[in-house]
């Protein structure tokens, strides 16, 4: 069964791999730990693939957006460090996607959230927009071959943040709903 919003997002501590200056040396991160920020958290199927690159790019194009939002992008799928750390070193598009890559290649994480494929054995396109307490409030996921818009998550955590009552379409600026009594 799949997580949804209202539930916990899972806490493990797992590979992680960020940047290209060193080989990945077990550097972990703890899916649990928010910081006090918003998470947004999206997992593509596999590494070295044609639809994965656009999105993580996407998203990373966005990575200043997040901040702004006191919101951390992290990325996953369930390749090794190892292989993350490949792919970005192939790529100069991905090496300056500078935001943590989770290598959930045991699948503990995507089994958690329930996202893994039965046929592919990978996980599916899921996006988590996640609240400082670690309570899912958005949860998205798409086929392996529908890539998603990143700019979608961005358009929500706005709605998100602003604990108000926000109409379809809604965008940051616009007048939310204030029913009358």
């Amino acid at each position: 069964m799949a997580l949804t919003v209202g539930d916990k997002f899972p806490s493990f501590v797992l590979p992680v791999q960020q940047g290209i200056s060193a080989l990945p040396a077990g550097e972990t991160i703890d899916t649990g730990d928010t910081g006090g920020k918003w998470k947004v958290v999206f997992f593509w199927p596999k590494d070295f693939t044609f639809i994965c690159p656009t999105e993580i790019i996407g998203y990373g194009e966005l990575q200043k957006d997040f901040a702004d939002r006191d919101a951390v992008l992290i990325g996953a799928s369930t390749d090794t460090d190892f292989v993350h750390f490949a792919w970005r070193k192939s790529d100069e598009r991905l090496a300056n996607c500078d935001f943590p890559w989770i290598a959930d290649n045991q699948k503990k994480l995507a089994n958690a959230l329930g996202i893994v494929d039965p046929e592919a054995g990978v996980a599916y396109r899921a996006t988590y927009i996640v609240d400082p307490h670690n309570v899912i409030q958005h949860v998205t996921v798409n086929g392996l071959n529908q890539g998603r818009n990143p700019q979608e998550a961005i358009r929500v955590l706005d709605a998100l943040q602003t604990d108000e009552l926000c109409p379809c379409n809604w965008k940051a600026g616009d007048e939310v709903l204030k029913p009358a009594a």
